[in-house]
């Protein structure tokens, strides 16, 4: 093992079946539940969708990706949240609301004045609900976060980015898309 910052890496030829790369992810991860899903699968050569699949279960539920725009629809209700896209040349995150749905096209828009976005609803093929340790303090994070068909993600919704709990209301918003939505 090799130590980068205070995270335990595991080892592993970027050349190894992946079952060996999904193995050793999965024990760096249990070393350290505060890693980035993202980072983790750029370290053991993996799509952030494989990260998601190793996660413990009781950190993800499966949602319904056919109810995608429910799902995103539902996020007006919410308030302000962190909104992640990433994709091979970098990472936009913003804190807004979500509000002013339209189509155009094949395009979904989310257009308030905290929140632009244009998303191809045909491109999402995963989605989940996600539970996890915040990267910057380890306090529990809340998210739905969507995947395309290669397994990246698409997009990610943090109802909370850690720095402290989860209030109560905010678990009850994300617990009711997370049930409501679920696959059962």
């Amino acid at each position: 093992m090799s130590t980068f910052g205070t995270r335990q890496l595991v080892a592993v030829s970027p050349d190894a079946p992946r079952s060996q790369r999904l193995d050793a992810a999965r024990q760096s991860y249990q070393q350290n539940r505060s890693q980035m899903t993202s980072v983790l699968a750029r370290q053991y050569g993996l799509t952030e969708l494989d990260i998601v699949s190793i996660l413990p279960a009781e950190q993800v539920c499966p949602l319904d990706v056919s109810k995608w725009e429910t799902i995103i629809r539902s996020f007006e209700e919410v308030g302000n949240v962190h909104v992640i896209m990433s994709n091979g040349s970098g990472v936009l995150e913003v804190f807004g609301q979500f509000g002013n749905f339209s189509r155009t096209g094949p395009y979904f828009n989310v257009q308030t004045k905290t929140v632009d976005m244009h998303l191809l609803p045909d491109t999402l093929a995963r989605s989940f609900a996600i539970e996890k340790p915040g990267h910057r303090d380890g306090v529990s994070t809340l998210s739905i976060q969507f995947f395309n068909h290669d397994g990246h993600a698409a997009f990610k919704v943090f109802f909370t980015f850690g720095g402290k709990a989860p209030s109560p209301e905010r678990r009850a918003q994300w617990e009711a898309i997370r049930d409501g939505c679920a696959l059962l």
